[in-house]
């Protein structure tokens, strides 16, 4: 079967769409920045490259520390204003923008598909998650505001690139509709179009949003410590995030940073195996790149055979390959699990990874191969990788400590209770973690022994959005809790004395503070 590019869905037709639809936030060989209430054509566009197939893309337009700063001060000017709008008309700004980004959501995601990788079923849930869990938030802002303030600055939001939306457009409408200026600093590794064009709609709305594109190491010490920022909002890996911590450290400045973890799933005296190989499967969508994937499975050893019998099959049925190709024109978009991973650069470090493991003494119990991707015919496939699973990698490996941000699982065989926590716990903090028991005590006193923030029974746990409080212990989060109404609590000022739980030396988690 001979598959081609679905016709429509172009990068040059994406491109060519969106600018469009917002010619102010795109020039022809271009993308603007957007500060002090103005699209700018300024910063140089760097070269980017599509995962998907190599094809160029609109790269972000970088710029320097200077023009940060410039974006910093306009954006405060921009808090002052907007702290004083009546809450009636921020709702109803924000409720417009939900309705633009509703229009033209399979635009955003189209561009999500060839900036990031995903796979259309996953790019529009990313944009679908993003209106929905602001419009929880639109329902019940008044309570969650009863009593509090607007913060003395803007927030400031650095992210990472695998969530554009759901994340990073969703937590600055959630700002705005707390009565602050959100900034965001473009992910320089993909989701530029996407996130430009909801900024774009969100700014013809009225929402106080500012949009640059720079290096880290210009633009973060700006985004983190200037002095009129308010609240800096960090997501992204542990090296970074450190970084962002230490600079935090000596400024009492409000923050919320969620860092990786290696998430594991632990396997102890269980027979339910047909759940279990549908949920493994499930743990593949977007080639686990995302901080809730599951890369580790701690088993029992005298469940392994089982386990295995579970395992290999649901691994072996998962489908990946280009998000966009076709049999025949007419043909919906393929319902894969994923497509490449974010770059090339990525692809190729993880492989090493899984080869000098292998070299040091793990086992490959599974190796996909490219020859059972979906691929159109010649393309380029430097950012695709296949599954694969390992038994044992060695503590020498990053894949035994580090989560691997790629379709790799490591697999771990315990004998005791105590081995199978320590385990779990390998890289002290982690977001999600699930224990797979078939007795409910028991599997309740293991879960109560892992260093993870969300622990499920039986079943996977992910980030959510809404009501329930979401963060991570150890090294994987720092700063306030968030979810529900403790994520505008975070980026607003409530009584003088006031501590919001989170992960800060001293601080104890009360049982309360999970209602």
């Amino acid at each position: 079967m001979t598959l081609m590019l679905k016709p429509g869905t172009e990068w040059a037709a994406v491109y060519q769409r969106s600018r469009a639809l917002a010619p102010e936030a795109f020039g022809a060989d271009r993308v603007h920045n957007y500060w002090g209430g103005h699209w700018r054509a300024d910063g140089r566009p760097r070269p980017a490259f599509s995962p998907l197939d190599g094809t160029e893309i609109a790269g972000p337009p970088m710029v320097g520390a200077d023009a940060a700063e410039a974006a910093v001060r306009a954006a405060a000017d921009e808090h002052r204003r907007w702290r004083e709008v009546p809450l009636a008309e921020r709702r109803a700004r924000v409720r417009a923008t939900l309705d633009a980004w509703n229009e033209h959501r399979d635009l955003m995601a189209l561009a999500l598909v060839w900036e990031i990788g995903k796979p259309w079923r996953l790019a529009r849930q990313d944009v679908d998650r993003a209106i929905s869990g602001v419009e929880w938030y639109l329902d019940g802002i008044e309570h969650m505001l009863d009593g509090r303030a607007p913060l003395d600055g803007p927030v400031s939001n650095i992210a990472s690139w695998n969530y554009p939306m759901s994340v990073l457009a969703h937590a600055m409408c959630v700002q705005a509709l707390a009565g602050n200026a959100a900034i965001a600093k473009t992910p320089t590794d993909g989701g530029l179009v996407c996130l430009t064009l909801a900024v774009a709609l969100a700014v013809r709305e009225g929402l106080p949003f500012t949009l640059v594109s720079g290096g880290g190491r210009d633009l973060s010490p700006v985004l983190v410590r200037s002095p009129a920022i308010g609240c800096v909002s960090f997501v992204g890996g542990r090296d970074t995030g450190g970084q962002v911590a230490t600079a935090l450290a000596d400024l009492g400045k409000p923050h919320i940073l969620e860092q990786e973890g290696l998430n594991c799933w632990g396997v102890w005296e269980f027979s339910d195996w047909q759940t279990f190989s549908t949920q493994v499967r499930k743990t593949f969508d977007y080639a686990k790149q995302r901080c809730t994937a599951y890369p580790r499975f701690i088993v029992q050893r005298s469940l392994f055979d089982r386990f295995l019998g579970a395992y290999l099959p649901a691994v072996s049925s998962v489908r990946f390959g280009h998000p966009l190709a076709v049999a025949d024109p007419d043909e919906d978009l393929p319902e894969l699990d994923f497509g490449p991973l974010i770059n090339q650069g990525k692809a190729k470090d993880l492989s090493a990874q899984v080869a000098e493991a292998v070299a040091a003494g793990a086992v490959p119990l599974y190796r996909g191969t490219l020859d059972t991707a979906r691929l159109l015919p010649d393309q380029n496939t430097d950012a695709y990788m296949a599954p694969v699973a390992l038994l044992e990698p060695p503590r020498s490996s990053p894949l035994h400590h580090a989560e691997p941000f790629g379709p790799v699982d490591s697999i771990v065989l315990v004998d005791t209770e105590a081995e199978l926590l320590a385990a779990m716990n390998a890289s002290n903090g982690a977001l999600v973690s699930t224990v797979s028991c078939d007795d409910p005590d028991t599997a309740q006193r293991l879960a109560a022994g892992v260093r993870a923030f969300k622990v499920g029974i039986n079943r996977p746990r992910s980030r959510g959005d809404r009501d329930e409080l979401f963060g991570g212990w150890g090294d994987s989060w720092r700063g306030a809790f968030v979810g529900g109404r403790l994520l505008v609590h975070a980026v607003t000022r409530g009584p003088e004395d006031e501590r919001l739980p989170g992960n800060f030396p001293g601080y104890t988690l009360r049982p309360d503070d999970h209602a």
